[in-house]
Parts: C-alpha cells; sequence; structure tokens
C-alpha cells in the first residue's frame, strides 16, 4: 500500500508541477487574448464607424436634393407701366403719382409717411387728372 500512496504521491506532485507551470503561463495566455480580443473590438468599430459614416454621407445627399427641390423658383419681376396718350400728349402713371405725392408733401406741407393711399381719376376730354388721398383730401391737376 505504500507503493500506492508513494505512487500517488508522485502523480499528486507531478499534477501539482504541470497546474503550476500552466498558471506560471496563465498571465501571457490572457494578455495574449486580450490582445486577440482587443484586435477584434477595433476591427468592429471601424466598421461601424464606416457604416455609419455612409449612412451621414447618404443622408447628407438625400437632404440636400430635398432642398434644392422644395426651393421655391424666383419669380421674375413684372415692370408695369401705364400712359395715357391723347392729342398728341403722352403722360405716364409713374409722373402724374410723382405730382400728387410732391402736393401732399410741398404744398399741403404733410409727411410723406403719412401717405396711405392715392387714387387717380383721368378725364382726357376735360384735360384734367382727378385724385383722392387717403380716401379723404380730394383736388386735381392739369394734363
Amino acid at each position: 500500500m505504500k507503493k500506492v500512496v508513494k505512487d500517488a504521491e508522485v502523480i499528486a506532485r507531478e499534477t501539482a508541477e504541470k497546474v503550476a507551470a500552466e498558471v506560471k503561463d496563465a498571465p501571457q495566455t490572457v494578455k495574449k487574448a486580450t490582445a486577440k480580443v482587443a484586435k477584434a473590438a477595433a476591427a468592429t468599430v471601424k466598421e461601424v464607424a464606416e457604416k455609419a459614416e455612409e449612412k451621414t454621407d447618404a443622408v447628407k445627399a438625400e437632404v440636400k436634393k430635398a432642398a434644392a427641390k422644395k426651393a421655391p423658383a424666383k419669380k421674375a419681376v413684372v415692370k408695369e407701366s401705364v400712359y395715357l396718350q391723347y392729342l398728341g400728349k403722352e403722360i405716364s402713371q409713374a409722373d402724374l403719382m410723382k405730382q400728387v405725392k410732391e402736393i401732399w408733401t410741398k404744398q399741403m406741407k404733410n409727411k410723406a409717411a403719412d401717405l396711405k393711399s392715392i387714387a387717380l381719376y383721368l378725364k382726357p376730354e376735360e384735360n384734367m387728372v382727378y385724385y383722392v388721398i387717403n380716401d379723404d383730401v380730394t383736388g386735381s391737376i392739369a394734363l
């Protein structure tokens, strides 16, 4: 029985030495495994970042397209003018408005800011233009 105990002790000692050697090598194994995990994690993070960048670029392109589609077209400004031609005379609406505004500011001594509306009534047969300013002041000027 002593032999069995001695054999068991030898086996136990050898096993303990193997385990001790493996435990001694464990930090190296853990370092290697940690390095592999870190490398795999970095690769995964890089892939995710690249995909996110691609999606961001795609979204930016879509936003740019949508903004271009939604931008209202600029309307062309139409230049309008009215001229009265009668018995060899020609007078424009702008000239008549200018004369009425001068009457309001210079002759009547009012402020231009107080001018709210002007209505003109052309009567070529009388050679006159009648005006109504701010719905209450009336007058006339000769064509």
